[in-house]
């Protein structure tokens, strides 16, 4: 399994139907508030095989609401 975080900016007043939404597609294992220039942090697991880019620009991006990503790609726990 592999581990990366997707910052999300939603478009103005959509965070919480884009918080929403995500949370009923059921892709993410956590979803958070965030202050800054993002408002939305996900945390994603996915197998091996997937591909991150893809995944997201199919599965996150798609969502309305949302305006921008940033992802964040994981190789080490401590």
């Amino acid at each position: 399994m592999r581990t990366f975080f997707v910052e999300i900016k939603c478009q103005l007043g959509r965070t919480y139907e884009v918080a929403s939404a995500l949370a009923e597609a059921e892709i993410a294992s956590e979803i958070y508030s965030i202050a800054g220039d993002f408002d939305v942090l996900a945390k994603f697991y996915v197998n091996d095989d997937v591909d991150i880019g893809h995944f997201v620009g199919e599965k996150v991006q798609s969502i309305p609401g949302i305006a921008n990503t940033r992802t964040v790609l994981t190789y080490r726990a401590f």
